[in-house]
């Protein structure tokens, strides 16, 4: 399980995740750098996280395909394991990023379906997050971030091999904070995730160690 679980590094500074890196030590197979980090500290801190960890590079690009293709060879040639595009750029930039990653095959490609934090209806939510998924899997992508409570039907529709990664993570009782469609890591699980992307729940810990290795118990309860 814990090459299914990502911790969100979402910090303001390298030192900052390096630190949490080392408090996370082994628990984790994944970490993942957003906007807000990569934007501070940029590519020689993915270099260093990734001495020690597979790193998602969550930077969700969404541009003219060109742009975007050359974006993805780009963080492609940084080594990261996982990158994303935005499913809303449509076909022809999903299919233009898909072919720039060709030249990486140890990196996955992955679109973003819906944000668990949009507030739009559940059942146009989930329907606009099949539509993307499918649109996703016809431009040669290898998965899609969605809400756990997609990620069934979207293994229906695109098949079991088509990774689904899920945000929204949060132990039962706890703040969900900014996200609407949200679960605990053994629903997660149970519904089809192939990996739990886990920030607040963990960063906030006194001992997010403690409390990654309690998700990685909660998530083999789910499976």
């Amino acid at each position: 399980m814990r090459d299914r679980l990502m911790v969100a590094l979402d910090v303001p500074r390298a030192d900052e995740g390096l630190a949490m890196r080392d408090k996370l030590g082994d628990s984790v197979g994944w970490l993942k750098i957003g906007l807000r980090l990569f934007v501070a500290s940029g590519p020689a801190l993915v270099h260093a996280l990734g001495e020690r960890h597979k790193v998602f590079l969550d930077l969700k690009f969404h541009d003219i395909p060109n742009t975007v293709a050359e974006a993805v060879a780009s963080a492609g040639g940084l080594g990261v394991q996982m990158l994303n595009v935005h499913a809303g750029g449509g076909l022809e930039m999903m299919q233009a990023a898909s072919r720039a990653a060709e030249a990486f095959p140890d990196m996955r490609l992955i679109a973003v379906t819906v944000l668990t934090s949009d507030k739009m209806d559940v059942r146009a939510a989930a329907k606009l997050a099949i539509e993307r998924a499918l649109l996703a899997r016809q431009s040669g992508l290898h998965g899609v971030v969605c809400s756990v409570h997609e990620a069934a039907a979207i293994k229906q529709a695109c098949g079991a091999d088509f990774l689904t990664v899920t945000p929204g993570i949060r132990l039962a009782g706890g703040d969900q904070d900014d996200q609407v469609r949200v679960a605990t890591p053994g629903l997660a699980i149970s519904q089809g995730a192939d990996h739990l992307v886990v920030g607040r729940p963990i960063l906030r810990a006194a001992d997010p160690r403690a409390v990654a290795l309690d998700i990685l118990r909660l998530m083999q309860q789910g499976a």
